[in-house]
């Protein structure tokens, strides 16, 4: 709780300001997240399981025994896209390790996959996936997912941190499927960050929720404004809270910080990958490209990699 206490307090007090995006998910915020992935405007979790839901009969891999850990699990639903691709003889050999940081989330997620497939094991992490990885138990045949385009989240630096981290925690043999989200138009990206029914900018004001509650704040959701934007330059969207007026906040009754009207709060980065993006990750990581799955527009991609 202190790493927490001192990261939290270490991007409010800095500027700009900033929050990381993995404080969006308690409990409010999954669930807000999973309203967000069925508007109409948001196509990555749409786009992406729609190539899910074929890949398995593609995928250059035998799921005979394995086990697969999906990072950043959420509610389980593109697992199960996988799962219903599989005989139940296979399923029953299986063994499952969903990683996320909503307890809330891993239990939902293991309730109702124990009810729905009849595999090996179902054992839920609560964890953060970009400290703790060497957690996850060492296993045989393991097939890592990280998909939705979570990578997305993190900037260059911070991307080739990750998957250096999990390429050292992977054993020969291992494989990754990961989720990119693809350049595209500008409106098609912008639409998706800001829905007309207002989900997006209410998952984005729930952080200050959040912050709330491990702080001992008292941010006003109200007091702030939501602005998420395509920037071309660096091939992202980003998001924030823009404040409405001067603005005194209070952090844990001791100290203060102040935020001038349309000063800033960064909560989210989401990249938009290239080709070129894909080949940088694939030679800074040493994962080997086995293969590349996308959709006919081109809008996503799911690329499946292997440690030699």
């Amino acid at each position: 709780m202190r790493d927490v206490r001192h990261e939290l307090l270490t991007g409010l007090t800095t500027k700009p300001k900033y929050i990381s995006p993995k404080y969006f998910y308690d409990e409010k915020g999954s669930a807000l997240f999973e309203q967000i992935t069925s508007l109409p405007e948001y196509y990555p979790t749409r786009t992406e399981k729609q190539i899910l839901s074929n890949v398995v009969s593609q995928l250059d891999f035998d799921f005979t025994n394995a086990t697969i850990v999906e990072l950043g699990s959420g509610d389980a639903s593109k697992i199960s896209l996988i799962f219903n691709q599989l005989t139940d003889e296979t399923l029953a050999g299986l063994t499952y390790f969903p990683v996320d940081i909503s307890y809330s989330a891993i239990q939902q997620s293991i309730t109702g996959l124990s009810c729905n497939f009849k595999l090996k094991s179902i054992t839920g992490l609560v964890l953060d996936f970009n400290t703790q990885l060497h957690l996850i138990p060492k296993k045989p045949k393991r097939l890592f997912l990280f998909l939705g385009s979570t990578i997305g989240n993190f900037d260059e630096t911070e991307r080739d941190r990750f998957l250096k981290n999990l390429y050292n925690e992977m054993q020969p043999g291992d494989y990754l499927l990961l989720g990119l989200d693809r350049v595209k138009e500008t409106a098609v990206l912008e639409k998706a960050y800001n829905d007309s029914k207002g989900v997006t900018e209410r998952f984005n004001k729930n952080i200050m929720q959040v912050m709330n509650g491990i702080l001992d704040t008292n941010f006003i959701p109200d007091d702030f404004a939501h602005k998420a934007f395509f920037n071309s330059e660096l091939n992202r969207i980003e998001m924030h809270l823009v404040a409405r007026k001067n603005i005194q906040i209070t952090i844990d009754k001791g100290i203060n910080i102040s935020l001038k009207q349309g000063e800033s709060i960064h909560t989210e980065n989401s990249y938009k990958f290239t080709d070129k993006d894909i080949e940088n990750m694939t030679q800074n990581s040493q994962l080997k490209i086995k293969q590349v799955f996308s959709d006919d527009k081109n809008w996503f991609s799911i690329i499946f990699f292997e440690k030699n």
